[in-house]
């Protein structure tokens, strides 16, 4: 096979490797492609570029996304400029795909603000509400560590802010696919940008609207935590709080069905109404959800309290029949056994900020 040939395969392996999320780096998935399509050790002064990748990659994303992968990249760089507006006193900077158009599906917002205080930047996202993870990663690069801090975001499309000290706001960072200096833009030259390519368009007004859609999955984190103060019968939650047997039957329905969106939010919420009202926590969920879950999960969580009156035979005939009609009636029984068996003390959980990134993800994945 002629080099051109073998180099053509390898970048077609690498793309696909990445495009699939199976490898999330340039380096590891050019290695592992190389090594399958040679079928043995290749020197890296043979592999292809990162540009080379990144443009097949960006091929894969026309085929299977067309005119969606548009769309999200308006959407995408509006909630980008919401971003920077909103921590425009740290001189934010957007980089990445979502600033070059080069996105795919699962691509994210990167932007660097600059500030002595990781704190500083969180508390700005504590003021909007916005829920927030922070990691700190260590990098050794010529025998030298550096800790690098990332603040992870999940809104309708996730964002990474990376926190540098101010005096790094005028440094030229290196691309990792060009090798030349980055491409960044800050807020006034963002917004040129946006000027320049949709013409026409009022970004105040479609930030506004913006801002009032909701993003479902923020709903459904002010709907659960209030969970955690509401205290069941021992007699038939021995595990505790309500918050907790949430989070045991999500735990539960990922095992029975991981790729069920639908199922793994009707775990997620059944017992939301409990916060709400009490004595009739069925209809005050759905009531406080409508709007923002399918007709699947709203009828999983209708009828949950059915179910166990089926495992105890205290349902009538009747009523039995009319659930057994539909075509979701295994997944009921299968939800209840969940919910059965979601009563353990003491058993590890998730927590409710990472329960909700799984399923957005998953949700994510699935559109």
């Amino acid at each position: 096979m002629n080099a051109s040939k073998l180099r053509r395969q390898i970048i077609f392996e690498a793309a696909r490797l990445m495009y699939s999320r199976q490898e999330t780096e340039y380096y590891r998935a050019k290695m592992k492609a190389a090594r399958k399509v040679c079928q043995g050790w290749v020197k890296p002064a043979d592999l292809p570029s990162n540009r080379e990748i990144r443009d097949e990659i960006q091929r894969f994303a026309c085929t299977f996304e067309g005119d969606t992968r548009t769309e999200n990249l308006l959407s995408m760089r509006l909630q980008a400029l919401r971003f920077l507006r909103m921590f425009a006193p740290f001189h934010p900077k957007l980089i990445g795909s979502t600033l070059t158009g080069h996105i795919r599906k699962g691509s994210d917002i990167d932007i660097h603000v600059f500030s002595h205080s990781c704190e500083a930047v969180t508390a700005r996202l504590d003021e909007e509400g916005i829920p927030y993870r922070v990691e700190h990663k260590t990098v050794k690069k010529h025998g030298e560590e550096r800790i690098f801090t990332h603040i992870h975001v999940q809104d309708e499309y996730p964002v990474e802010l990376t926190v540098y000290s101010t005096e790094k706001s005028s440094y030229g960072f290196k691309c990792s696919i060009t090798g030349k200096r980055i491409e960044r833009a800050t807020l006034p030259e963002f917004e040129q940008i946006l000027q320049k390519e949709y013409p026409g368009i009022d970004l105040d007004q479609r930030l506004a609207e913006l801002e009032q859609s909701l993003d479902r999955f923020q709903i459904f984190r002010l709907l659960l935590l209030p969970l955690a103060g509401v205290k069941q019968s021992r007699k038939y939650h021995p595990e505790g709080d309500a918050l907790y047997h949430s989070l045991q039957v999500y735990d539960l329905a990922c095992d029975e069905l991981p790729y069920d969106e639908e199922f793994q939010l009707a775990a997620l919420l059944h017992d939301v109404g409990k916060a709400i009202d009490a004595k009739n926590h069925v209809e005050a969920g759905l009531q406080a959800l409508e709007g923002l879950i399918t007709e699947r999960t709203a009828w999983l969580i209708r009828h949950h309290m059915d179910a166990h009156a089926i495992r105890d035979g205290t349902i009538g005939a009747r009523a039995r029949r009319r659930l057994m009609a539909n075509e979701n009636y295994e997944d009921l029984l299968l939800l209840e056994e969940c919910d059965h068996a979601g009563r353990e003390p003491g058993v590890e959980v998730p927590d409710v900020d990472d329960a909700l990134e799984a399923v957005r993800e998953l949700a994510r994945l699935c559109d």
